[in-house]
């Protein structure tokens, strides 16, 4: 009995050392994996502002019809600082091949660039990809010649005329130099929100008159405006505020026609005007 249940216990020693070998190995190829798993991407090689530079003229020349100037997508061509394919890229890695090669599937043709030149068009992928990744939203900025499509001549005609913007403003005073002070997108923003288009109601010109039961009025500068209740800033510094169905009003704002004017904007006027505000760069 004894010598059977000795004869066993090489075999049981064997399956624990297999055993044991196994789970070794299972834990190491994990630990390989695992590494290869959290090893981060290589690093974009850092381009000097002369390569950026150059990549620039050569993509406007030979991309931008596709690809936007600004590489953010065009009429026909995708947005390329999105891109999974620019994402994945090192130093033309994968962008090289595809642009050496085209698409013609989707209508991308070959490009014939020397080594030097791709590598520009490359680095201002990347930085244009970098520029557009660090602003909230991906929101793209929009230049000056962006907004230049409309006819000056006949924004002009609006200014003085359906547009009523002469009954305020002068281009010898007020907008003297307009064109110079503000551009592009500025200018716009200007002409649409004179008062600030992030400003609340105490950043407005506006003041109030509020007509108490008693006869008493009360002036200051407009401070709150809703369907219930009006508030104002008065000449002590003190806000005050009262419910609408108790007082009576008078507000005067010299921006009125500014807020009245935006729901009449077609966007052709709105453009010819901001083409005639662009030629006013005074003396």
């Amino acid at each position: 009995m004894t010598f059977l249940l000795s004869r066993p216990l090489p075999a049981f020693r064997n399956s624990r050392a297999l055993l044991l070998s196994i789970c070794l190995t299972v834990a190491f190829s994990n630990l390989s994996f695992a590494r290869q798993q959290s090893a981060p991407p290589p690093a974009q090689p850092a381009a000097t502002a002369d390569q950026v530079q150059k990549g620039q003229s050569l993509f406007a020349t030979q991309c931008a019809f596709c690809h936007g100037r600004d590489a953010a997508g065009g009429e026909t061509g995708p947005d390329l600082t999105s891109s999974e394919l620019v994402e994945k890229d090192v130093n033309g890695n994968e962008i090289g091949p595809v642009v050496r090669s085209g698409r013609i599937d989707k209508g991308m043709p070959p490009f014939n660039l020397s080594d030097a030149d791709l590598a520009a068009v490359v680095a201002f992928i990347h930085d244009q990809k970098t520029k557009m990744d660090s602003r909230a939203g991906r929101r793209r900025t929009v230049l000056a010649e962006d907004l230049q499509t409309g006819n000056a001549e006949e924004g002009k005609q609006y200014f003085n005329g359906a547009g009523g913007c002469a009954k305020c403003h002068s281009p010898s005073s007020d907008l003297a130099g307009v064109a110079s002070r503000f551009r592009g997108l500025a200018l716009l923003e200007r002409l649409l929100y004179p008062w600030g288009h992030r400003a609340g109601p105490s950043s407005s010109p506006a003041t109030v008159t509020v007509t108490l039961p008693s006869g008493e009025t009360v002036s200051g500068k407009l401070a709150y405006r809703d369907e219930f209740v009006i508030g104002l800033v008065d000449s002590s510094g003190w806000y005050r505020s009262w419910f609408k169905s108790n007082v009576k009003i008078k507000v005067n704002n010299p921006l009125e026609a500014h807020g009245a004017q935006l729901g009449k904007y077609t966007d052709e006027t709105l453009h010819n005007v901001l083409a005639y505000l662009q030629t006013l760069h005074g003396n």
